[in-house]
């Protein structure tokens, strides 16, 4: 605790009065670039990969950067509403952001543990979540059957972000902003070893980097 205790006064004295202005521009409401669905994990830092300052991002975290379908449990309707989707509304709806960007991440242990189930015998909640992914590890399996299971968690971290913006495209609030052409919905995978990122580019059916 001390550590962050100790951020939280180099915070107040040194980083806040370089931005007090814009904090106080941001008292009266806020207008994000991008809803950034991403992963939990430490090592990536979304405000720091795109250069962002408070007010530009709009942000939505867990393991392995899911966002339920429609129908599934934490997807809404008579399943219950999950945190994702809740924010998911708010940021189209409400804040009525011009993006969603889907970003996963190299080494991501949710994708590890979706393509070895047997590893997380001991965390069912895990399990249980990542199994909206459940069609990547089918997916993978079936196209890269000989292939050594740390590609397989490679191949699975990129077909997991195009599987998360075909569950944003189910959603009914995304659907209609999409129609409208109001939004645009974006897929990357960062990492952070080489600080690398990529694109899906939905034109050439490629991943193309962000130079």
């Amino acid at each position: 605790m001390s550590r962050l205790v100790d951020g939280v006064r180099h915070f107040r004295s040194a980083e806040y009065p370089k931005r007090s202005d814009r904090f106080q521009s941001l008292a009266g409401g806020q207008s994000p670039n991008a809803l950034f669905i991403c992963c939990s994990d430490s090592r990536v830092n979304p405000t720091l990969l795109t250069n962002s300052e408070p007010g530009d991002l709009f942000v939505v975290e867990n393991a392995g950067n899911i966002v339920p379908p429609p129908g599934r449990p934490g997807g809404g309707g008579e399943h219950g509403t999950g945190g994702e989707v809740g924010t998911l509304e708010y940021a189209v709806r409400a804040l009525k952001v011009p993006e969603i960007i889907v970003c996963g991440h190299a080494k991501c242990g949710a994708m590890g543990g979706l393509m070895a189930p047997e590893s997380l015998e001991s965390l069912p909640l895990v399990a249980d979540w990542v199994s909206h992914s459940a069609a990547v590890r089918e997916r993978v399996n079936a196209e890269l059957p000989d292939a050594s299971q740390e590609e397989k968690v490679d191949a699975a971290i990129k077909a997991n972000v195009l599987l998360q913006l075909e569950h944003l495209r189910a959603h009914d609030c995304v659907k209609e902003a999409l129609a409208a052409g109001t939004l645009t919905l974006s897929g990357w995978v960062y990492d952070f070893v080489s600080g690398e990122v990529i694109r899906w580019d939905e034109d050439q059916q490629s991943w193309v980097e962000i130079a």
